[in-house]
């Protein structure tokens, strides 16, 4: 379990859960250590309190013109400071409906892991959100993006690492999670934990872990 708040608040939540098993990361991150990046958030400014950092959020994609080749440069400067990187991909409903789901979001997880190690490979946290499930109430069902997980995302890893990285991955699902569909996407082999958005800022988020874990 990790919560990723705004970067204000990263210090004073860090503090907060220090001494229990709840994890704290960061939104974003830029892909440089250092230099003059005006507004930018250095990796050495929240590896004193992350432990990890969310990256290529469909929505720093779509409003802030997040490629591939930047996630993948942040992937890489995560990994070479100690983080784990949540690494977001997913498809558009146009893209959905034109049956494109397969290939686009191969494509991305073919860019974002590209020049790493299988070791490090094998660190990354893969997070599959369908941009039309999220903040909409609509959402892939469990065997759908079970199965998107387990062809589209797994898949990939898979060819460029082994099966056996594949498998160390853990892929995440994430778009309209709620407390009462939480334990259905659980159940799903290929689904190994949940990106979790709007419900994460209710008080019922804590209902929506007690589901999770069982």
């Amino acid at each position: 379990i990790a919560v990723c708040p705004p970067y204000i608040a990263i210090p004073g939540v860090a503090d907060a859960l220090q001494g229990t098993k709840v994890g704290v990361g960061a939104q974003n991150m830029h892909f440089e250590e250092s230099g003059a990046y005006t507004g930018e958030l250095a990796p050495n400014m929240i590896t004193p309190f992350c432990q990890y950092v969310i990256l290529g959020h469909s929505e720093r994609r779509a409003y802030f013109g997040e490629t591939d080749e930047g996630v993948n440069k942040k992937a890489k400067v995560a990994l070479a400071n100690g983080l784990t990187p949540i690494i977001c991909v997913g498809e558009s409903l146009e893209q959905n409906e034109a049956g494109e789901t397969q290939s686009f979001v191969s494509g991305q997880v073919k860019a974002a892991l590209a020049g790493l190690t299988a070791q490090q490979a094998s660190q990354v946290v893969m997070a599959y959100e369908p941009i039309w499930a999220i903040g909409t109430g609509k959402s892939a069902d469990a065997a759908q993006a079970g199965s998107i997980i387990a062809t589209a995302v797994r898949g990939p890893i898979a060819e460029m690492f082994g099966e056996e990285v594949a498998q160390a991955v853990r892929i995440q699902y994430g778009g309209s999670v709620k407390p009462h569909n939480i334990a259905e996407y659980m159940a799903h082999p290929d689904i190994d934990g949940a990106l979790v958005g709007g419900a994460s800022l209710k008080p019922a988020f804590i209902e929506l872990v007690q589901n999770a874990t069982g």
